[in-house]
């Protein structure tokens, strides 16, 4: 007996998926659960198990787009397991290799369409010179001694001055529907939003003192690292506490305003950026926000991320300091309304107290959409992000300092 598998559906309003990867092969035995391929939805990358063990038929190839409820394949659960069998998975090399495409870095010219003198030759096979950038000076074109020597103290190594070997080939893979998706979205968000850009700068000090007395401690307790983005979050959320229409959007002619904060942390996966949601992340503690981080980011590394894991954010953090960014306008995650992007730490001279000093400092910048969101909020509510991480008190007493909190002023 053979049984259909269709294509389930990954999530309200998606119609249609596409096969990104097969992980078993036509005609090979599958366990029941077992993976057999991988799903592109315009919303993530998702596994189809099996449905039951036997002889599976391909009835989709890599790259089609299929409509959910569409049979891709068959398995014949009748068929006996093969003696010693163990689930095969399709494993593609990251490289891969062919004598037709292989490419030799700084080609070295063959010997006889050198021209050159004796000794020039010797020189150039000893110093493995590439003679193509060399312009010969000695008779009819023939490089010479002095040619090889002048190249070889010029100061400039031979890969700068022959590039990184071009081959004037191209290639072109299709983009995957989550790609085209998230394309899609940031040309709407630019062509339909009013979107502005805020700036402001944090000096780290007083952060990065309190996470370095503490961060051993908090390791050893809650079995994770303290970073700087749990201290973010809390800042984020007492701020949208403070400037509700941060945390608000747009719904037709209506403006919907969040009674919570459903912070969305964008994470680099390998199928792009994804940006899985904290729920509730105004309740949470700092362990809390770090342990749900680091849960989810490890869920979108390998590709587990579910949808429901992405949905419902009422605003976004984007650090790009991981990479190395000084300074960006993030873009805004659709249909929210703002988001905050991180950035590197440097060292930068700061005027403290009339005097000059050297602190580690963070530009953020906070993008809005205008249409609902004044210069004032959003002037202000950076401003109150920027005032909690310089005093990390305040984020531990609701925004407020230890005094004012204890008074309850």
């Amino acid at each position: 007996m053979a049984i259909e598998m269709k294509v389930p559906s990954p999530g309200e309003s998606i119609t249609e998926v596409e096969i990104a990867r097969w992980l078993v092969a036509n005609g090979d035995y599958v366990e029941k659960d077992q993976a057999i391929a991988e799903v592109d939805s315009d919303k993530a990358t998702l596994e189809l198990p099996a449905e039951d063990s036997g002889i599976i038929t391909l009835k989709a190839s890599e790259g089609d787009v299929v409509k959910v409820g569409s049979v891709v394949c068959l398995i014949d659960t009748k068929a006996k397991r093969p003696a010693n069998a163990t689930p095969k998975v399709k494993v593609e090399p990251a490289v891969v290799e062919t004598k037709k495409a292989e490419v030799v870095p700084n080609p070295m010219p063959a010997k006889k369409d050198v021209k050159a003198t004796p000794l020039a030759k010797e020189m150039i096979a000893k110093n493995e010179v590439n003679t193509i950038k060399i312009q010969g000076s000695g008779s009819h074109g023939k490089i010479t001694k002095a040619d090889i020597e002048a190249y070889l103290t010029s100061g400039i190594s031979p890969d700068a001055i022959s590039g990184w070997g071009g081959t004037r080939e191209s290639s072109s893979e299709k983009m995957s529907m989550l790609r085209r998706k998230i394309a899609s979205r940031l040309v709407s968000v630019k062509n339909e939003t009013a979107m502005l850009t805020t700036f402001n700068e944090v000096d780290m000090k007083p952060l990065m003192d309190l996470r370095n007395k503490y961060k051993d401690a908090f390791k050893e307790k809650h079995g994770v690292n303290l970073g700087f983005m749990s201290f973010f979050t809390k800042a984020v959320t007492e701020a949208l506490r403070q400037f509700p229409a941060v945390n608000s959007m747009i719904d037709g002619d209506q403006m919907v305003s969040f009674n919570y904060a459903d912070v969305g942390i964008a994470v680099s996966s390998p199928k792009g950026l994804m940006v899985p949601v904290l729920r509730n992340a105004e309740q949470m503690s700092l362990a809390e926000i770090e342990t749900e981080i680091k849960r989810l980011a490890i869920k979108a590394r390998e590709g587990k991320i579910d949808i429901s894991d992405m949905e419902g954010g009422t605003f976004t953090i984007t650090n790009g300091g991981v990479f190395g960014s000084m300074l960006s306008t993030p873009i805004i995650n659709p249909p929210q309304s703002a988001i905050l992007g991180m950035h590197n730490i440097v060292d930068r001279p700061v005027a403290v107290d009339g005097k000059v000093e050297i602190r580690p400092v963070m530009y953020v910048a906070l993008s809005y959409d205008h249409r609902i969101i004044d210069g004032k909020e959003s002037v202000g509510f950076l401003y109150k992000v920027k005032e909690m991480l310089e005093n990390p008190a305040k984020i531990i007493f609701g925004g407020k300092n230890p005094e004012e909190f204890l008074l309850n002023l």
